[in-house]
């Protein structure tokens, strides 16, 4: 094929894709002067924030309670930083405004919330040093809290999605999905920032667990990888689409114990001291205390 036959079909490629019927719901126009969200700076935003959380097993290692208050200090004043640009990022994406008419009032919110983030970073340490307790507590292969934090894929999703949890709570758009994506790009294990979940979570192995967004989550819950807490249906309204923001994920009272591959589905409960064994579907509430197990097949 000549030079001139390829030069037809990347015009013909370039008009195609021009067309705007192509890209319609596939476009974000993008106004002069608005920050966009960045995958990096958010990446920085939870490497500090683990450095914060767990310290001494991120960022500077050579941390000590002599100079803790120090590195402390210095990391949160770069998370603000950080912070504050990802939100008023997240923040003018979903508006259908001009943000760049209207940009000091936002980053000022942006600032707000970045700084009642920090103000949680104290509860969200005591959260996770329950998490970390309890992984470490449900595993006789774990010989250290230091080796939880350090090595289990749980622990780094659970303190991704605490993190975008709280984020989320504020009132931040957009952000706190992409940070929990990004842990469950790094572990396989999927959270909506919008779930609830108790104290002393645990999810042992964790690859391929599924957490939906209107999930209710107990206190002392373990969940093993594979398990799926879904919808069992979606509602549609008059036009055939979807209706968002309903409950239809299930709810784990306390001390909940679900086994590798269970799939539970809907806007049902399983009750408190409930085990749910693997490889099954629960589409019914199981009672408390209840033990759900496949059934051996009669010969």
């Amino acid at each position: 094929m000549s030079p001139l036959n390829f030069t037809h079909i990347l015009t013909q490629a370039v008009d195609e894709l021009s067309e705007s019927e192509s890209y319609k719901g596939l476009f974000h126009q993008h106004k002069d002067g608005e920050p966009l969200p960045s995958a990096k700076a958010l990446c920085d935003v939870i490497e500090l924030a683990r450095s914060i959380l767990f310290p001494g097993y991120y960022g500077n290692s050579t941390v000590n309670s002599r100079t803790i208050n120090y590195h402390i200090g210095v990391n949160i004043e770069k998370i603000f930083d950080l912070l504050c640009e990802q939100i008023l990022a997240g923040l003018c994406f979903k508006s259908d405004e001009d943000c760049t008419a209207c940009m000091e009032p936002r980053r000022e919110e942006a600032a707000n919330l970045a700084a009642e983030f920090i103000s949680r970073l104290p509860h969200l340490r005591r959260l996770l040093a329950m998490d970390v307790e309890a992984a470490y507590n449900g595993d006789p292969a774990a010989e250290s809290f230091g080796e939880v934090i350090f090595c289990y894929p749980a622990i780094k999703a659970i303190s991704n999605y605490r993190i975008a949890h709280e984020l989320l709570t504020l009132g931040v758009p957009l952000i706190p999905r992409i940070i929990t994506e990004m842990a469950h790009s790094e572990t396989g294990i999927d959270i909506h920032p919008a779930a609830k979940i108790g104290s002393h979570f645990t999810i042992d192995h964790g690859t391929g667990v599924v957490i939906g967004a209107t999930s209710v989550i107990g206190n002392h819950v373990k969940l093993y990888q594979g398990v799926t807490l879904g919808a069992k249906s979606f509602p549609l309204d008059n036009n055939g689409k979807p209706i968002k923001g309903i409950p239809r994920h299930p709810i784990l009272e306390d001390n909940v114990i679900v086994y590798s591959n269970a799939t539970i589905l809907g806007r049902i409960t399983v009750g408190r001291d409930a085990t749910v064994g693997g490889n099954i579907w629960v589409t019914e509430d199981v009672p408390k205390g209840a033990r759900i197990v496949q059934t051996k097949a009669k010969k």
